[in-house]
């Protein structure tokens, strides 16, 4: 059963709430013309008061970041060569589920991944145009990315809700106490000290607290660390949807798929369906559809996203300057 997200006694929505995992039963893909679709996308942006972004893996991927094909072979081949091309060492999200014999070879992985996937990557064009077209509005970004563009692209941090940890901070492996630890030198001197896809033993970072391995601070198993940092982005996320949610507020999801889904894709529909005053935009190069309910207050645009934004941010422009 869902829980409708309606304030009672100004009581705000908790991300708890926000959360569903039920999807539409009604999905089409519209067939409508490409530039209707980018009018009507720039024309609910421009109407719109908030907007609340998702960002998914495919905003990355649209914006420039390279996570397998020849950047994989390029940069990781003497990892294929040493652990096997198989089912992991096709690219950045399967190798890191790779079995690595000791912790020496699983540093020796990760920082590199880290340095390539965050550290290293330089703001994209794509993530500064999208802001600059939303400049006027009252906006927050949900994301389960962890790479970190939307910072680099100066959104202010208390903006922004990265759900699922990012490349720039460790934790302990076994999650035994809630604190993460900011990584980035560290990295540095990891990605400097490889040798034969290995880190030095001195380097391998253990538990402050209890001696134990660390880890990545990202959701990939049961023992993820939500420190101080991660509640306060929630209770930020929670008062800006409570504020928004009977204002006119425009949900602009980019490249969310059905990997995990119930973070921003459900949730989105959720709103979608109890209030009036909300409208979706989903963009997504294969998985545009939308539930056929929503009539006009959903646009799913199935193309290169890059070129969408792109499109309905100079559509956005264009209403602007003639209104």
């Amino acid at each position: 059963m869902l829980v409708k997200l309606t304030k009672i006694s100004n009581q705000k929505i908790t991300f708890e709430s926000f959360l569903c995992g039920t999807p539409a039963r009604d999905y089409i893909y519209q067939d409508t013309d490409y530039k209707k679709q980018v009018s009507d996308a720039a024309k609910m942006i421009h109407d719109a008061e908030y907007v609340l972004i998702g960002a998914g893996a495919g905003m990355s991927t649209a914006a420039g970041a390279k996570y397998g094909g020849n950047f994989f072979v390029e940069n990781f081949g003497e990892f294929q060569e040493k652990y096997g091309k198989g089912p992991y060492m096709q690219d950045m999200y399967f190798a890191g589920f790779y079995p690595f014999p000791d912790e020496e070879s699983y540093w020796g992985y990760w920082s590199k991944q880290a340095m390539l996937g965050g550290i290293n990557l330089d703001v994209t064009p794509l993530h500064r145009l999208l802001l600059e077209s939303l400049s006027d509005k009252k906006i927050f970004v949900l994301s389960t990315n962890a790479d970190g563009q939307f910072v680099k692209a100066g959104l202010p941090v208390e903006k922004i809700f990265c759900t699922q940890g990012d490349y720039f901070h460790i934790q302990c492996g076994k999650g035994c106490h809630d604190r993460i630890y900011d990584a980035v030198e560290l990295f540095h001197q990891m990605d400097q000290a490889r040798v034969d896809c290995k880190i030095p033993s001195s380097m391998v970072p253990k538990c402050p607290v209890c001696g134990g391995p660390m880890d990545m601070n990202l959701r990939k198993d049961d023992y993820f660390v939500q420190d101080a940092g991660w509640y306060e982005a929630e209770e930020r996320f929670s008062d800006f949807l409570s504020e928004a949610i009977d204002k006119k507020l425009v949900l602009l999801e980019l490249g969310v798929g059905f990997n995990t889904p119930t973070i921003i894709r459900f949730p989105f529909e959720k709103l979608v369906r109890e209030h009036d005053t909300i409208s979706l935009i989903r963009l997504n190069l294969d998985q545009a559809i939308v539930p056929e309910s929503f009539g006009n207050r959903a646009v799913g645009i199935n193309a290169d996203m890059a070129e969408s934004i792109r499109d309905i941010a100079k559509e956005v422009k264009q209403i602007s300057y003639f209104l």
